[in-house]
């Protein structure tokens, strides 16, 4: 399973971006059709990983053979998240065809604790990652010492 395996790691402030938007579908699409890849793995986060769920979800429509499984840190993630937010993550976790809570409440590790699982189960990594630190930076180092084939936003 985990080499047709595809994690997402990218920064929150990314949301509503048509050209990542874009971008994602095409590259999605691509790892379907030439890798095989049948999983894609997400966070559950604001901003990237809720855009590459939703593209994830809208390419089933042609590809009904993909999952998505969702890898979520803690049930109280979206605790403090916007009403809209809130809504939008319900429909994707109802959408998802797995989730797995990598911890039963939020605990300091949690957030790593997840990024980890993502990436010890994949073959790919899509990034999108352009600040040096923070959880995404630290997400994308990660897969480069494990030897995913990373692919950059």
């Amino acid at each position: 399973m985990k080499s047709n395996t595809c994690c997402f790691t990218g920064h929150r402030d990314c949301a509503d971006n048509s050209e990542i938007r874009e971008k994602l579908m095409s590259v999605i699409t691509e790892l379907i059709t030439v890798k095989d890849v049948k999983y894609f793995g997400a966070g559950g986060a604001l901003g990237f990983d809720t855009t590459a769920s939703l593209c994830v979800l809208e390419l089933k429509k042609t590809y009904p053979c993909i999952k998505l499984i969702l890898v979520l840190p803690c049930p109280e993630q979206d605790k403090y998240w916007s009403y809209n937010d809130k809504e939008v993550y319900e429909y994707i976790k109802k959408k998802a065809d797995k989730i797995v809570y990598v911890s039963d409440k939020y605990t300091n590790g949690c957030m790593h604790k997840r990024n980890r699982y993502l990436v010890d189960n994949s073959r790919y990594c899509v990034a999108y990652c352009v600040k040096n630190r923070g959880g995404t930076y630290y997400t994308l180092n990660y897969a480069e010492r494990r030897e995913l084939e990373i692919i950059r936003i």
